[in-house]
């Protein structure tokens, strides 16, 4: 059955609030839903990506004597996987932002373009947070021999958060107009975990995917951290530009959609 979007004669705008106070309010309302509520709270938001790069260090430290790049798995691994996981973690949880807070658009105070920005900052930060104390944990007390470009890991997290912001405000709009989109969505991302460079390098892959992969702008983000830890590394397919682009333009997007669609979805 096919599913009609509420058009009106004039794009529907965020109604108007006090922008910075309904954020920084439904900011403090996520963090204890989200993390308050369960025990340990910020705690495990820390150790997840731990006992999941100790498992990867582990695992493949079996089968090689040393990760292709530096002599430290669990830094090699880590530099690949934390983007990755802000990535796909902050872009679902923007992705459902509207939907997790519906109700609180019955307040005139309250807007979906709130929704979305509180949601997205609290998880940025929180991913921004875990990955300074994993990594710096990682360079004071592991043999790295690693010496950090601090503006080339401030270009990777941008990327990778940048295609977050992209993919989960155009998601916002797909889930509530396509609910099935959204499981769609999670098998299609499936693969993403391995075609991201969190296993491997670019230069790793036969020369004949090469080509594919350099359309996962998410493996540019991966690329550039790694490069951004590994001075000997030269990422030469990285490309910023084209990785932030597409975070923009699937943002521009994905508010174009809401402004004209988001309260006719709301209140179907």
């Amino acid at each position: 059955m096919p599913i009609e979007l509420a058009v009106t004669d004039q794009p529907l705008r965020p109604r108007k609030s006090g922008t910075l106070r309904s954020v920084a309010a439904l900011v403090l309302r996520e963090m204890v839903t989200t993390y308050g509520r369960s025990p340990g709270g910020y705690l495990w938001a820390v150790l997840e990506p731990i006992a999941a790069i100790a498992l990867l260090s582990f695992a493949f430290s079996l089968a090689f004597q040393a990760p292709s790049l530096g002599v430290s798995f669990p830094l090699f691994y880590a530099t690949a996987y934390l983007p990755y996981m802000l990535f796909h973690d902050v872009s679902l949880k923007t992705a459902t932002a509207i939907r997790f807070s519906k109700p609180l658009l019955n307040f005139s105070a309250v807007s979906w373009l709130d929704l979305v920005l509180a949601r997205y900052a609290l998880n940025l930060f929180t991913h921004l947070v875990v990955g300074t104390v994993v990594l710096g944990g990682m360079l004071l007390f592991l043999e790295t021999r690693a010496l950090p470009d601090v503006p080339g890991v401030l270009l990777a997290t941008a990327m990778a958060a940048g295609l977050a912001l992209g993919v989960g405000t155009l998601n916002a709009f797909l889930f509530l107009a396509f609910p099935v989109w959204e499981r769609i969505w999670t098998i299609l991302t499936r693969p993403l975990f391995i075609i991201s460079g969190v296993f491997f390098l670019f230069e790793d892959v036969p020369a004949e995917l090469r080509d594919a992969l350099r359309y996962n702008p998410l493996f540019h983000a991966t690329g550039q951290m790694r490069q951004a830890f590994y001075q000997t590394y030269d990422a030469t397919y990285v490309s910023p530009v084209f990785a932030l682009a597409v975070g923009a333009g699937l943002l521009i997007i994905g508010l174009f959609l809401l402004s004209r669609h988001a309260e006719g979805l709301v209140h179907k």
